[in-house]
């Protein structure tokens, strides 16, 4: 660990006792029971809810009992993603840290889970450090942030009694985020069978991988390689010369996480073989060229695989393909108030066969409600044309910038005093619980920040060492600024 930080090293222990608590989304159990215990240790009151939400209370110091209580928020529940092929348990085995020479922490193939164990680690630091003088703190650790933001959606009223959070659960340091977008999942179940004896045919496997991914709402601009539409565009292309049936498909990992990697298996009629081999060799040249600035490690590949499959019709085919192809994703639309920012986009997040049907997962987000419901009625749409039954669940709120906040105001004049420069001010193209809990929470003040990580819900996930100690010496400023 390359820093001179004191505090930074402390946070960065705490962080590391966290990663060796397995805490995948709706299986929290083991990181709540920790917290108690931690809280318990440290003579501090903790209670939960019905939705295991942590709230830790920490009283104010010395000089600090007049002024407002402060809630510091973050979810416990990570994002799981891991390399293609390599061998990790979220549900048992710790993460391993790395720190790399250049001055960031990552993981071994696996995400960090920085997002969001860093604000817990941050947290547990500021209650604990008695060197630190703050007001009355609310540590409030959220549940299933990643899969829904169900723990946020779950508070009660009475549960919090602060009227100012700060949520440090942005990826910029330097950076304050004021509004964010709602959300919405949606599925698709088209009926598949495969059930067809192809005499003649072989098994081969097409697989797409290799690519960047990323965190659906944050990178989604960036025009990253969709594993599941490039993989559907190379079996469109191999119908164009044979007879070429899918048998079964798969891809994506999450719905919050660009898919990296696709795969199918398909049968292709004895004779065709070669030609289709070099038809997916002469696409994966394609491809590399056009995603080279975003992508550049992508890969497609076609081989023959062992197994015995039989396959759907080549009516059942083609309409998978159109179906995939017809499926939005990407940026809808940007915003006409802020310069540079998606209002509105889907990520056609997984695709997978079980029991005759073929099942497509997304999530739409815009900072428009409007336009999240008519993007929504579009993707029912598309599952109408396909015969496919369609549903959509879990919407959450945006959250409008108050660009008149109390709080704001009081953070920019910390930052600028402490850094002898201005912040920036931005919304976000992801989802963050200030906007469910400020619709629960009548008059909440809210605001987002935290140090710098790259790459979320990806293996590739990273934070920058030296900007945690730089968010951490604003918000032991903005404390005194209460005293």
């Amino acid at each position: 660990m390359n820093t001179t930080h004191d505090y930074t090293r402390k946070i960065l222990a705490a962080f590391a006792q966290i990663s060796q608590i397995p805490r995948p989304s709706k299986r929290e159990d083991k990181i709540v029971a920790w917290l108690l215990n931690w809280a318990a240790e440290n003579g501090l009151d903790a209670r939960t809810d019905e939705a295991s939400n942590v709230l830790i209370e920490v009283p104010a110091s010395s000089g600090f009992e007049n002024a407002e209580t402060l809630v510091l928020q973050g979810h416990m529940d990570m994002v799981c993603e891991k390399a293609k092929g390599h061998e990790h348990d979220f549900d048992q085995d710790p993460i391993e840290l790395i720190f790399t020479d250049d001055g960031w922490l990552t993981a071994n193939q696996t995400t960090l889970g920085a997002d969001n164990g860093i604000a817990i680690a941050m947290a547990m630091v500021a209650a604990t450090d008695h060197e630190v003088g703050h007001p009355h703190l609310e540590l409030l650790f959220t549940t299933d942030e990643e899969t829904g933001l169900t723990g946020a959606s779950s508070l009660q009223p009475g549960f919090l009694k602060g009227k100012q959070l700060l949520n440090i659960d942005s990826e910029d340091e330097g950076v304050f985020t004021v509004g964010c977008a709602g959300g919405e999942d949606a599925r698709m179940v088209l009926p598949f069978t495969a059930d067809e004896e192809l005499p003649g045919y072989e098994a081969f496997k097409l697989v797409g991988g290799g690519m960047s991914g990323g965190h659906s709402g944050v990178d989604i601009g960036e025009q990253r390689a969709n594993a599941i539409k490039l993989l559907f565009r190379g079996i469109h292309v191999l119908t164009q010369k044979s007879d070429v049936r899918i048998a079964t498909v798969s891809g994506g990992t999450a719905r919050n996480a660009i898919p990296r990697d696709a795969e199918a298996i398909l049968m292709i009629p004895s004779s065709d073989t070669g030609t289709a081999v070099a038809v997916i060799a002469e696409l994966e040249k394609k491809l590399q060229s056009e995603h080279a600035g975003t992508d550049p490690n992508l890969s497609m590949t076609l081989a023959p695989d062992n197994g015995g499959f039989k396959a759907a019709s080549a009516a059942s085919t083609r309409r998978a393909i159109d179906t995939v192809f017809a499926y939005p994703h990407g940026v809808a639309a940007m915003s006409n108030d802020m310069e540079g920012l998606v209002e509105t986009s889907n990520n056609l997040a997984t695709i997978s066969v079980e029991n005759n049907k073929l099942t497509i997962i997304s999530n739409q987000r815009s900072s428009n409600m409007d336009s999240l419901a008519l993007l929504c009625d579009r993707v029912m749409a598309v599952a109408r044309l396909a015969g496919a039954q369609g549903s959509t669940s879990g919407g959450y709120p945006s959250w409008k910038p108050n660009m008149e906040s109390a709080l704001l105001a009081r953070c920019l004049e910390v930052y600028a005093k402490r850094f002898g420069k201005k912040p920036v001010v931005e919304a976000i193209h992801a989802g963050l619980e200030c906007g469910i809990i400020g619709a629960k929470y009548d008059g909440m003040d809210m605001i987002s920040f935290g140090p710098t990580i790259k790459n979320p819900h990806s293996p590739d996930e990273k934070i920058e060492i030296e900007s945690i100690g730089k968010v951490w010496d604003f918000m032991v400023a903005l404390f005194e600024s209460y005293k």
